[in-house]
């Protein structure tokens, strides 16, 4: 193997040891990312190269000038610049003076939505709500006209051939009994009918004259054909024989038609909800942001067309970017309601449930004014249609006495599929909420809380 193809087999592995989308999701710098790509650190392997050992210097072979005689002493070799021999503590590679070297592996979200499903189990199916298009689907229609080229011969040779068995008889056994001596043509058909053989009384007309005859007398009864004829059925003369002709009918001809399919736009919007009063403190500042983050780029990858819409609230709410989302921080009271309000006001007028899916995630520490969540929140949340409201409890020292929001919501919703309420005390509890909002309606805990995945 040559040096070129040493360099790509360490480039692979490099990127092999991408850092997992759970450790990234848990401890990771989230912010590194736009919105649009997302940046996995991935740690350098260090690449082979050629180096020159310091402890040759000075010996023997040492090159041209400077070559000592036979028998020369020679001295200990001398210290280079850059050697780290020296007293200078900056020198680049200096125990604990830098962080480690990293490269990043950029995914974009739809590649981010698939690996996340893969490696937290989660399914989320995306739902069409605008009509955009009406394309042709399959040909599963018929019609009974149209061209030639789209005449279902299929179904054609199906009814015949149902036709075939249905109408065939055996008409060497029904020549026997045109045999029965003192017999007219009406009583053979008769007989015949009797025990539906399905001939008609004109084809029997037709052969009676055939009939040779020193043949005419041969059987004494009907009842002595039926004792020393065989009859057969279609299918055994058929398999003997062979399918000679299969008996068509214009009323069998239908026409392969394409149906008409409605394409719909996956459409989602998001609105993300944070408590930004005093109590919200900057450790849970950084969980609200590293559950929502992943949330946001999830949708994205998973749904044609996203809209973001994110809300802050102290005791009011207000709509603000992205970037302001994150970092800002009040010192008012808080009154959770007014969040819902504005959300309602802005998807009534801007994201109607016909044509958008909708999710509403909310976060806080759960501390809210008195009555607030029974008077207003519940029936706000009632009051919303989508397809999954979430409140995210951020506590990273444990519920206080008086954050009692979360408990309220979850009882009031406890059989309804599409509230979740969960708690993210630390970064590693964050990906089991993420599991708990997009996964299945009735999971109570992701997979990672139970053990089933690593």
């Amino acid at each position: 193997m040559g040096l070129r193809e040493d360099l790509e087999r360490f480039r692979e592995v490099g990127e092999e040891r991408r850092e997992d989308l759970e450790s990234f999701i848990r401890y990771g710098d989230l912010g590194g990312s736009d919105a649009d790509a997302i940046r996995i650190p991935i740690k350098v392997v260090d690449l082979p190269e050629f180096t020159y050992d310091r402890l040759d210097r000075g010996g023997v072979g040492q090159g041209q000038g400077g070559t000592p005689d036979v028998g020369q002493p020679i001295g200990q070799p001398q210290p280079q610049s850059g050697d780290g021999d020296g007293d200078d503590g900056d020198e680049e590679g200096d125990p604990g003076e830098s962080g480690g070297e990293h490269g990043y592996y950029e995914m974009d979200p739809e590649e981010f939505a698939a690996e996340l499903d893969e490696e937290l189990g989660l399914d989320l199916e995306p739902k069409g709500k605008e009509v955009i298009e009406e394309v042709e689907g399959e040909f599963t229609d018929v019609t009974r006209t149209g061209p030639n080229s789209t005449l279902d011969f299929e179904r054609l040779f199906k009814q015949g051939l149902k036709r075939k068995l249905a109408t065939d008889f055996d008409e060497a056994f029904v020549r026997a009994a045109m045999k029965v001596a003192g017999e007219t043509p009406e009583s053979v058909y008769r007989w015949c009918r009797e025990r539906n053989i399905l001939v008609s009384l004109a084809w029997i007309e037709a052969e009676w004259d055939e009939i040779p005859e020193g043949e005419r007398g041969r059987f004494a009864t009907f009842a002595e054909v039926e004792e020393t004829v065989e009859r057969t059925t279609a299918v055994q003369r058929i398999r003997r024989e062979g399918l000679r002709e299969v008996p068509f009918r214009r009323d069998d001809e239908r026409y392969r038609h394409p149906e008409t399919v409605e394409k719909k736009q996956r459409n989602v919007v998001v609105v993300n909800i944070r408590d930004v009063s005093g109590s919200m403190r900057e450790k849970k500042r950084e969980l609200v942001e590293r559950t929502f983050t992943p949330l946001d780029w999830y949708l994205q990858g998973k749904y044609d067309n996203a809209a973001f819409v994110y809300i802050a609230h102290d005791a009011d709410a207000w709509e603000v970017d992205r970037e302001e989302f994150f970092g800002i921080r009040s010192g008012g009271g808080t009154r959770i309601s007014s969040a819902y309000e504005l959300a309602k006001e802005i998807l009534t007028e801007e994201y109607p449930w016909a044509e958008w899916n909708r999710y509403v995630f909310a976060a806080g520490d759960s501390e809210n004014s008195s009555n607030d969540t029974k008077d207003r929140v519940i029936p706000l949340i009632e009051e919303i249609p989508a397809n999954r409201h979430a409140y995210v409890e951020t506590q990273p020292g444990g519920t206080a006495i008086n954050a009692t929001h979360a408990e309220e919501v979850a009882r009031a919703f406890e059989a309804r599929e599409d509230v979740v309420v969960t708690s993210v005390g630390a970064p590693e509890e964050v990906t089991d909420a993420i599991y708990q909002i997009l996964g299945p309606a009735s999971s109570a805990v992701s997979p990672t809380a139970t053990g089933s995945t690593q």
